[in-house]
């Protein structure tokens, strides 16, 4: 059941002049020129949608970087909401907190590299950099991961496997793709599907990686790859 008091909300959007609003000193968020630059640009495209929060003192409670967006752009005007009712405390707390908030949630990448994949390059260029978008884009198809990691892999003959498999013998390697692999026997063997975000240097290594430990063992599917890696370096370590 709901509360009986409503939370505060905005009424109204008011119209002012870029040099009435005061930046709060104290604001620990940094903005980098080209976080400014790629705003200012898609303010210019799509228009000014998001309101400036301010006091009733024209202190920017939330808005910092689209007001240096906005002078970037040497706007006269920009839209804010006053938001008249906040404690001194809460208005701090509101500067501060305010940015963490939108950190604490990320995103389903296979959706995201989807929608991106549709729009158009310059619309997502504008919001995400070169190196995200390739890392994005190439995570949706398992194909992109393949080719890149020949690609990065010094050329070798590919060694002949000496047993069928790594796991159970008559096993099928199946495609990474998460589902379950089946044995001849008819027994469903469970796998399981992660993902990890990492350094665009660091995937290059890992591509490598798994690229020459095909090479090596004669090996199909990319997981099976990087289980071995992984086995051999703990085999190392021990040793």
């Amino acid at each position: 059941m709901g509360s009986e008091l409503s939370p505060r909300m905005a009424d109204r959007i008011e119209v002012w002049p870029v040099e009435r609003l005061v930046p709060y000193e104290g604001n620990p968020k940094v903005h980098s020129q080209a976080s400014i630059e790629r705003l200012a640009s898609w303010i210019s495209r799509v228009g000014f949608w998001n309101p400036i929060l301010v006091d009733t003192g024209s202190g920017i409670v939330a808005g910092h970087r689209r007001l240096k967006a906005a002078r970037h752009l040497e706007m006269k005007e920009v839209p804010v909401i006053v938001l008249d009712d906040l404690t001194p405390e809460e208005r701090q707390a509101y500067v501060t907190l305010d940015n963490k908030f939108g950190e604490d949630d990320g995103f389903d990448e296979k959706l995201l590299a989807a929608e991106l994949s549709a729009m158009a390059p310059d619309l997502a260029s504008l919001a995400f950099s070169d190196d995200d978008l390739r890392r994005l884009t190439d995570g949706l198809e398992l194909g992109s991961f393949e080719q890149l990691a020949q690609d990065l892999a010094p050329v070798t003959e590919r060694a002949e496997p000496e047993e069928q498999g790594l796991g159970t013998p008559g096993l099928e390697q199946p495609d990474d793709d998460g589902a379950d692999a089946t044995a001849e026997s008819g027994e469903v063997e469970e796998r399981h599907v992660f993902s990890v975000s990492m350094r665009w240097d660091d995937r290059e290594q890992v591509l490598m990686a798994v690229a020459a430990a095909k090479a090596k063992h004669g090996l199909e599917g990319t997981a099976e790859a990087l289980a071995q890696v992984c086995r051999e370096w703990l085999d190392e370590r021990e040793g």
